[in-house]
Formats: structure tokens, C-alpha cells, sequence
């Protein structure tokens, strides 16, 4: 078939690779001028792993393996620990590999057979389907054309789910909570923990791995109305964030978030369809199931969706309808299960009063004196976001 995927970040790659070495037509359209590799590790964990398996890509996600530093602290104001939080017990699992986005991003694009190409510079204006023979697309650049299968694979605020299911706020659920990213070049090294300090509802701090260094940012917020395209908007919405405070080293992040031309900017945000498929569009990944970067399990699911729709048009030869209906089933309680674990990550990592982020100190304290105390205590980490 002739399959067109909206998005060429993990799902869209995912889903370029599964479905061109069966034998499709795939075009990948992208709206940014070329792959996002920014963000910080991400975890490929629990089933995941086999379907980067079956795909024929573990061992070289293997190699690209990360381990963050030994520990992740939470820090003062004068930049003294006050309570640690050992990373290792999930990075050495084997039920998690922990790598950089960019080195994902890589393996999967490199992993793209000749029958996939990417569209870079480009969107969706319209589509048209017509249910029996195929789907009718116009492109911001002019140009058009006709698809057996579109493949909504373009994150939390895809413009297919818009046009296929209709406007973002009657699905999107928001959690509270804004992330935002920058690279912090003066900070690189490739040694030396991970800090975060608190300050009521907000957090800033400084991560490192494999020789980089970035600005990390979360803070609690009502939904903010602003333009996913728009940088120096969403640079403002951080800034104004923690216009009320200078200590630690929040002045010196937000100058590194200002200075960042891939600065990232999203909300912790899920979305909730009753269905991510309609007539020749399905759905793959944040587009049509967000989980929201506090459970930590976006990529998981990018690829576990990636693979499981991608199976199911070959095990039905190709009747798209039933092929639709079995890759939810399978998918659906991956994705309940995701969605239901981001309050826990949210209340530790950004504790509302002063008592609070003392409260938490306390027992994270308390639970790394505690004889075979509990084995995941890791926050969530900040930057995963798979598409």
C-alpha cells in the first residue's frame, strides 16, 4: 500500500521502518526542516525491548546504552545536597535501557529501508477521506496526494488528530504541569551528579550525560494558551514562570533558555480517544495516547504501537479495518497502564509549600537509610517526550 505518516520523530520513525521493510509505500512528512535530536535520555522499557528486538535493532541500542550519573540530588540554595536519589537500580535493569533521544532518533532513521522516505519542511492542510478507496491530502507546500492508509504519528498536538477527530481540547487532559529544555554548554562534562532545587511548585536543575549538560525546568500551571511554533512565546511563558525567583542558579538556566535556538517547551498532558483509528487514519504514539513525560513510558509506547499496527495489517492482509481494531486492543493496555502512573512523579518532583519540598527531603532521606528499602525510587525523568 501506498501509507502516508504524519511526524518523523520516534513514533513516525517507528512506524516509516515497521511498515516499509513489509513491503509498503511510505512516506514520512515533517513540518520541522530536519530531526529533532534534543532531550534528554529516554527509557525503552518492558515489551518495548522485544519490539525493538523483533525489529532487528536491540543490539545497537545496546551499544548506545547510558547510565546517568550515580545519583541524582536535590539541592539547596547554596547548591548542597539534601537528599539523593540513586538512578542505578533502573538504568541496570533489564527491563529498562536507558539511551539519548538522538541516538534513538538515529538508529531509527538509519534503519528506514529505500521504500521510506522523509518529507522534511512540510504539513498537512487537509484530508480527505473517503473511506472506500483511499485518502485525499493537501500540504501546506502545495502540494497533494493519495494514500491507501494515513498514519497520524505527529505528537501530542498532531494536526492529523485535528482534522481526523476534531479540535485538541476535547481530548487533552492536562496534568498541571509545563516542561521546558535547553542545552547548557558552559556546564558540559562528562562527570558529576545531576542537581535539582525546588522552590514551591517549580523546579530547576542541571543534567549531565555522555559529555553534555542541560537546563531542566517543571512547573505547575493552569493550561496556557500560546503557539506550539512560536519559540520566543514559549521562552517568555519559562522566563515569566520564575520571574519571582533568583536563587540558586535559576538566573543563569534561564539565560542558557534564552540563548538556545532548540529550546523545548511542552505540557505534561495526556490525551483520551475512545477510539485512534477512523476509517483509513490511525493514530500511533502521543498522537493518539499520550501518556505525558511524568510516567516515563512515551517511547515504549511510540514503538510498541509502531509494531503492533505494523503487524496487524500483515496478519490481515492489508484490511485496514480489522488490522485497526486488533492493533488497539493489544495496544490499549499498555497505555492505561502508562497514563495511570504520572501523579506519584509529579508530587515528588514539585512539592507546592516550602513544608512541602522539606517533607519530601526528609523521606527520601529516610528511605536511603532504611535496610532494603524500596528498589524504584528514581523520579520520572524530565525530558521523556518520544515524538
Amino acid at each position: 500500500m501506498n501509507i502516508l505518516v504524519s511526524g518523523a520523530g520516534i513514533a513516525g520513525l517507528a512506524c516509516a521502518r515497521e511498515l516499509g521493510t513489509r513491503g509498503h509505500a511510505v512516506t514520512v512528512v515533517e513540518y520541522a526542516r530536519h530531526l529533532r535530536l534534543t532531550g534528554t535520555p529516554i527509557d525503552i522499557r518492558g515489551d518495548a525491548i522485544e519490539a525493538v528486538d523483533r525489529m532487528g535493532l536491540l543490539a545497537k541500542i545496546q551499544k548506545q546504552r547510558v547510565r546517568m550519573s550515580e545519583l541524582t540530588q536535590f539541592v539547596d540554595s547554596a547548591g548542597e545536597p539534601v537528599a539523593r536519589i540513586p538512578l542505578a537500580e533502573i538504568s541496570d535493569s533489564d527491563d529498562d535501557i536507558e539511551l539519548l533521544r538522538e541516538d534513538l532518533v538515529r538508529i531509527l532513521a538509519e534503519a528506514l529501508p529505500d521504500s521510506a522516505v522523509i518529507r522534511f519542511g512540510d504539513s498537512m492542510e487537509t484530508l480527505t477521506d473517503d473511506v472506500g478507496g483511499g485518502v485525499d491530502v493537501r500540504f501546506a507546500s502545495g502540494r497533494t496526494g493519495r494514500y491507501d492508509l494515513v498514519v497520524g504519528a505527529d505528537g501530542q498536538h498532531s494536526a492529523v488528530r485535528r482534522l481526523v477527530f476534531g479540535p485538541e481540547e476535547d481530548y487533552l487532559r492536562h496534568l498541571g504541569v509545563y516542561f521546558a529544555l535547553a542545552d547548557h554548554p558552559g556546564e558540559a562534562r562528562s562527570e558529576g551528579t545531576n542537581s535539582i532545587y525546588n522552590v514551591p511548585s517549580r523546579m530547576a536543575g542541571i543534567f549531565r550525560y555522555n559529555g553534555k549538560a542541560v537546563a531542566v525546568f517543571q512547573f505547575r500551571s493552569e493550561p496556557i494558551d500560546y503557539d506550539h511554533h512560536d519559540l520566543d512565546a514559549q521562552k517568555k511563558i519559562l522566563i515569566d514562570a520564575f520571574a519571582d525567583y533568583r536563587s540558586w542558579r535559576i538566573p543563569e538556566l534561564l539565560d542558557a533558555a534564552r540563548a538556545d535556538p532548540g529550546f523545548f517547551f511542552t505540557s505534561a498532558s495526556q490525551i483520551h480517544l475512545p477510539s485512534w483509528h477512523r476509517g483509513r487514519v490511525a493514530l500511533v504514539g502521543d498522537a493518539g495516547y499520550s501518556p505525558a513525560f511524568l510516567s516515563g513510558r512515551g517511547t515504549s509506547l511510540a514503538l510498541t504501537g509502531a509494531r503492533f499496527l505494523a503487524e496487524e495489517l500483515e496478519r490481515c492482509g492489508n484490511d485496514h479495518t480489522a488490522a485497526f481494531a486488533r492493533y488497539e486492543a493489544r495496544q490499549r493496555p499498555y497505555v492505561t497502564f502508562a497514563q495511570d502512573r504520572v501523579h506519584s512523579g509529579r508530587d515528588r518532583m514539585l512539592p507546592t509549600t516550602w513544608a512541602a519540598i522539606a517533607a519530601r527531603n526528609e523521606a527520601l532521606q529516610a528511605m536511603r537509610t532504611t535496610p532494603h528499602g524500596p528498589q524504584r525510587t528514581t523520579p520520572q525523568h524530565a525530558g521523556e517526550n518520544a515524538e
